[in-house]
């Protein structure tokens, strides 16, 4: 019986079995059993204790049909070793005893072994990653399966672009001068270089050049909000500069990728309404542009695919912020979708591409019950109004706003346009992704440490600090460690 037959006959299968492998899988734990199951990320996520639950069944099922006596103890170890090899579960670190142990505990359904509790958790993708009260400690067991493929990333590169402003005797008015780009990698200065024709905006290492982006400016009410790309090599010369021309007032570069093509993807907004697409070849022609009407959204983020691109948009009218939009490599919108569930909302604060999977960093907060235009802190808000004098000390309000938020790192299938599994660390917001020079995946969380409220400052209600912690992930998956950064991020709402 293959995994999709396995997943149907369990989806069959009455509650109180799926309750009872639960116990199973929980009670074998022993002096882990205190640990929490990881709880549901949306429509789109799996249920992680129906998918411990699920997990435990189908190997109880499927080797259940196929299991018969060996005479020999290398015939029964070839086969365990089979059913390990079947079913995705992981050998790494087991005895030839061990796993010939766990096999048998799978299939009796005794689940008595500890070390079958760890096999089926590293088969399970998706778990909690622990971090103390506030500070992170490592998982000590994770989903180990090896969905990716190698592919090689261009990353580590740092950019910073001030722009410097001079005055026009003429208009007697400050006006742009420059923006000072500087490159640097691994904390060394690659190069220095000025532009003058737009002031940057953003810049980004790509495959064969740095990108950078930004806008021209502009004096008066009538002047056309132009967008500009442009191409450095690695000692910082400029390969090629364009501006975007496509008929609007303003058009605002959000994005610059690689093209499948070896060239440029420019990703903008044109007139506030307009998703745009244009490609660019190695030496700056423009290969094709496509615009889509998408009507009052923010475009965030993109970026590329290996058929296309994933945008990632914002409504603000309606509050949706974890809207995305998937593209083909001409522009043309293929599909918009968005992360809910019926318990919590989404928000998306970063993408990546990392061995042709897309990862979404962001966070989760409960459906609140009286938004009252705060749409994240509303229920902390209604707790502290119900308080004498609004009065609410630093440690209570820290406390509210760490149950309030949980980090979220989610895989989205791009063939399927779905979140497949996901990491959650409580009490913080998910910062950004990146790729690092060892090929790892970087995930930044933002671990809310102190807090403090302001009812009378317009910016802000609620003020404070967060510590980032820094987990990385492996070309398999696999968390390959935590750090603390050291820094700090700052909180408001």
């Amino acid at each position: 019986m293959n995994k999709e037959n396995a997943s149907k006959t369990i989806s069959l299968i009455d509650e109180k079995y799926i309750n009872e492998a639960t116990e199973f899988a929980i009670n074998a734990g022993g002096s882990k059993k205190k640990q929490c199951l990881p709880e549901q990320s949306g429509r789109h996520a799996l249920r992680k204790r129906w998918a411990v639950a699920a997990a435990c069944l189908a190997v109880v099922i499927i080797a259940g049909s196929t299991m018969f006596a060996f005479a020999t103890e290398a015939a029964e170890y070839r086969t365990a070793v089979a059913f390990f090899d079947q079913y995705g579960l992981s050998a790494e670190g087991l005895s030839r005893a061990e796993i010939k142990a766990v096999y048998r505990d799978i299939t009796t359904k005794s689940f008595k072994n500890g070390k079958t509790v760890e096999v089926i958790r590293q088969a399970v993708p998706g778990w909690e990653i622990q971090q103390a009260e506030p500070t992170a400690e490592e998982i000590a067991a994770v989903w180990d399966r090896s969905i990716f493929n190698s592919r090689y990333y261009l990353e580590g590169y740092a950019y910073a672009f001030p722009s410097y402003g001079k005055h026009d005797d003429q208009r007697d008015i400050e006006v742009f001068d420059k923006s000072v780009v500087k490159c640097s990698k691994d904390d060394t200065l690659l190069w220095t270089a000025e532009v003058r024709d737009f002031y940057v905006t953003g810049a980004v290492r790509l495959a064969n050049c740095s990108a950078l982006w930004g806008q021209s400016e502009t004096y008066s009410a009538s002047d056309i909000h132009y967008g500009w790309v442009a191409c450095m090599d690695d000692a910082g010369k400029l390969l090629w500069e364009e501006r975007l021309d496509h008929g609007f007032r303003y058009e605002l570069v959000v994005a610059v990728l690689d093209s499948a093509d070896g060239g440029v993807a420019v990703v903008s907004r044109g007139d506030w309404n307009y998703l745009c697409l244009s490609r660019y070849d190695a030496s700056g022609r423009e290969l094709g542009f496509q615009k889509t009407e998408m009507g009052d959204l923010y475009i965030r983020n993109a970026v590329s695919l290996r058929d296309g691109y994933l945008v990632h948009l914002i409504n603000n009218r309606n509050h949706v912020s974890a809207l995305l939009c998937r593209m083909d490599l001409e522009g043309n919108v293929l599909g918009t979708y968005s992360l809910e569930s019926d318990d919590s909302d989404y928000y998306i604060t970063g993408m990546a591409e990392y061995n042709k999977q897309v990862f979404l960093s962001g966070y989760a907060v409960p459906k609140q019950s009286d938004e009252g235009g705060r749409h994240e802190i509303a229920n902390v808000l209604d707790h502290i109004m119900k308080k004498d004098n609004w009065e609410i000390s630093s440690e209570e309000l820290t406390a509210l706003l760490r149950d309030n938020y949980t980090a979220v790192l989610l895989l989205c299938d791009p063939d399927r346009s779905v979140p497949r599994t996901f990491y959650s660390v409580k009490g913080s917001l998910g910062g950004k992704l990146k790729v690092n020079d060892s090929y790892k995946l970087e995930w930044d969380v933002e671990s809310i440490t102190s807090s403090r409220f302001s009812p009378a400052t317009s910016a802000y209600s609620i003020r404070g600090n967060c510590k980032v912690f820094r987990y990385t992930f492996d070309s398999r998956g696999k968390l390959a460690g935590q750090t603390d950064t050291g820094n700090t991020a700052t909180y408001s709402r």
